[in-house]
């Protein structure tokens, strides 16, 4: 049976996105911050389906791991405003279930990517994700408020992030609001990069 993960770069002061995001603004403008690595990185492109990158190096080796071992995605409303006007037709090569209070018809693309509107919560999109998963992991895509209502509803099983050498000063915490009380945390493995470092936990629910 897949798991439930989340995957996200941050800064070295818990920033997971800046202020002021809009779809003309994605992430507050500081993506080239947290997420200079990734585009270094050959893999990142081509799973964006764009030519790009210097190197396919260990770090691309991480962006296919994720990529292959997800079956379906769970975003919020904000990250898929952000991302519709931008991302390539059949970018997720998945089912995509997108947290909002608008009713909308599903989104059928060319290829295997269809985007579903959920209306009821995270629990409906969970039930919904896992029908398309086919045992293999969900992943929590975002934005940051997404990935914390999970975590605060018991639902994450592991977590991977990339930690860039970098300070915000503002901007959206990912880990703000957390109820620190509701897992056992374990470091199951860290791994060093000359732009960001890798860490992975495992989660337990108390």
């Amino acid at each position: 049976m897949g798991k439930i993960i989340f995957d996200s770069g941050i800064s070295l002061d818990g920033f997971f996105a800046g202020d002021n995001r809009s779809p003309n603004n994605p992430m507050g403008g500081v993506s080239g911050k947290i997420h200079g690595w990734m585009f270094k990185q050959k893999a990142f492109w081509k799973h964006i389906k764009m030519e790009g990158g210097e190197e396919y190096g260990a770090d691309s080796t991480i962006i296919d791991e994720v990529f292959a071992r997800t079956g379906a995605y769970i975003m919020g409303k904000r990250m898929f405003e952000e991302g519709e006007v931008h991302w390539a037709e059949d970018l997720y090569e998945a089912d995509v279930y997108v947290l909002t209070h608008e009713k909308r018809e599903p989104w059928v693309q060319k290829g295997s990517t269809t985007f579903y509107f959920i209306n009821d919560g995270i629990q409906h999109a969970l039930e919904k994700a896992k029908q398309s998963a086919g045992g293999k992991d969900i992943r929590i895509q975002g934005g940051a408020d997404t990935i914390q209502q999970f975590l605060n509803a018991g639902l994450v099983d592991e977590f991977l992030v990339h930690i860039a050498p970098v300070f915000l000063g503002s901007g959206i915490r990912l880990f703000d609001g957390i109820d620190k009380d509701k897992y056992d945390i374990q470091v199951i493995e860290v791994i060093p990069s000359n732009l960001t470092t890798h860490l992975r936990y495992r989660l337990t629910k108390k």
